[in-house]
């Protein structure tokens, strides 16, 4: 609701379209974002994109100006990790990812193999090969648990959209007859309860801005916290007004997020 916007304690913010675009920061932000950390603001820079590390994030952002001690990054990738290892300690775990991530996911604590395992962890594994699908295609039709990370079907990139997770959910939908069990990304829950366990903020003081509807603001509406749409990226002004979605909030872009807290 507006009236807790005001009493922001942990502000969860999209990256691409809310933050930035492609390489270039929308407008003022770096000044905003320190004017919400001098306000007491935790950020929390929440991505579902799976196919990078949050080292490689925090490297990426620390490039841009606009990380800092405090800040945090939390990934779909994270989300399924803590998930798993709430749920399903000790099970195998069949990861198709890239290698900077299957690392991550081998360090994490849990029980990785390639072959028989319990569940199938996809990610958005931009190193995807005939036989890592063929062998999660088996598990699945096996009868393993299948859990994936978020269900963007593209993701933004030039000249045209690449085919995201999504995309490759279907095509396991079509080959093995699975969906997945659990997804861990935006606009499912999931997130926002680790989030708001790590941080200690109650849903009342916590935010979620994003420029798409139904992945961050489906998200924020969801997990039951205060959402703002920015009309700095995908999402238009006649968009939302044509759509059935009702945020608290809708501003041009994240610096003017200022005015209310």
């Amino acid at each position: 609701m507006l009236e807790n916007i005001k009493d922001t304690k942990v502000l969860m913010l999209d990256l691409d379209g809310t933050v930035y675009l492609d390489t270039d920061l929308i407008g003022d932000v770096k000044n905003t974002l320190k004017y919400f950390r001098n306000k007491g603001v935790k950020i929390v820079y929440l991505t579902n994109n799976s196919s990078r590390t949050d080292e490689m994030y925090e490297i990426r952002l620390k490039n841009m100006g606009i990380f800092e001690d405090g800040d945090m990054v939390y990934s779909s990738l994270d989300c399924a990790i803590d998930f798993i290892n709430d749920n399903f300690p000790n099970q195998s775990v069949y990861a198709v990812a890239n290698d900077k991530v299957f690392d991550v996911i081998k360090g994490s604590g849990l029980k990785i193999t390639k072959g028989e395992a319990d569940i199938v962890l996809l990610t958005f594994d931009s190193e995807l090969t005939y036989q890592k699908i063929v062998h999660a295609n088996e598990l699945m039709v096996k009868g393993a648990k299948y859990i994936a990370t978020h269900p963007d079907t593209t993701c933004p990139s030039k000249p045209v959209a690449i085919p995201d997770l999504g995309s490759i959910i279907q095509m396991f939908k079509s080959s093995s007859g699975r969906e997945p069990d659990f997804i861990t990304g935006k606009p499912y829950d999931i997130m926002a309860k680790y989030i708001i366990a790590k941080t200690g903020a109650n849903k009342s003081q916590t935010t979620m801005v994003g420029d798409r509807l139904y992945t961050d603001i489906q998200f924020g509406i969801n997990s039951g916290i205060n959402t703002v749409l920015v009309l700095s990226g995908e999402t238009t002004l006649k968009t939302y007004k044509n759509s059935s979605v009702t945020v608290d909030l809708v501003l041009n872009d994240v610096n003017e997020l200022k005015k209310y807290i």
